[in-house]
């Protein structure tokens, strides 16, 4: 089944001579539950789409449909409360307030929509976590690879329709990098999450189903490699 759609996708910046295409007429669709992987050099446009994908920059010209949702139709307001619910963000450099503890951060999508955790949700993702231990720290008390977990635990906290990774292990060492992707494969696994994954990084990227290449803002090449 279908969840996110993207039509004829378009981003520029500048103006006349000066103007920059970095997205150039991108077209895609990626089924429920798929964890795709889009790869290519420094400048192709790989972030930009991500951003666009995850409601935080808006196109040129072009559509994107999540869950039939035409996501850029909507106002500032609607916009910012569906990228609250359905898309969930994963950053290179985790993003966590440093105030909040560990269980906070996770839950601060609901406690921004003013709604209450499920104690047993929240139980299993940290479990899932490994970060029982951890659930009343703060960031400054924890380790890159712990940081990046709670972030990966506030991106699904939401059972959001996407969860968009961008390039998630860049800041980690090997064993870190490791661990990261196989909670991200877990959460495909056990969860069907739909994942969309930026790195450059070959060998990550052979870990999703289909990888997408991206070059001078256009897909390249698109190929599912495994079912």
């Amino acid at each position: 089944m279908e969840i996110l759609r993207v039509e004829n996708l378009t981003k520029t910046y500048g103006n006349g001579e000066a103007i920059v295409k970095a997205l150039d007429n991108v077209s895609f669709s990626v089924d429920k539950g798929e964890f795709v992987a889009i790869i290519g050099p420094s400048g192709s446009g790989k972030s930009t789409l991500l951003h666009i994908l995850g409601g935080v920059d808006r196109p040129t010209s072009g559509r994107v449909f999540i869950e039939d949702t035409d996501v850029y139709s909507l106002n500032e307001t609607k916009l910012a409360i569906f990228r609250r619910r359905q898309i969930g963000l994963i950053y290179q450099f985790y993003n966590l307030i440093p105030v909040l503890n560990v269980e906070e951060n996770i839950t601060l999508p609901l406690l921004l929509d003013e709604r209450k955790p499920d104690p047993t949700q929240l139980h299993e993702i940290l479990s899932t976590l490994n970060l029982e231990d951890r659930s009343k720290h703060l960031p400054n008390q924890l380790s890159g690879g712990q940081q990046q977990r709670v972030s990966i635990g506030r991106a699904l906290i939401n059972s959001p329709a996407l969860v968009l990774a961008d390039e998630p292990t860049g800041n980690l060492d090997s064993k870190n990098s490791t661990d990261i992707m196989n909670l991200l494969r877990l959460s495909n696994q056990k969860y069907n999450q739909t994942l969309i994954l930026i790195t450059h990084d070959q060998n990550i990227a052979l870990l999703a189903d289909r990888i997408i290449t991206i070059e001078d803002g256009h897909i390249s090449k698109d190929e599912v490699i495994r079912q």
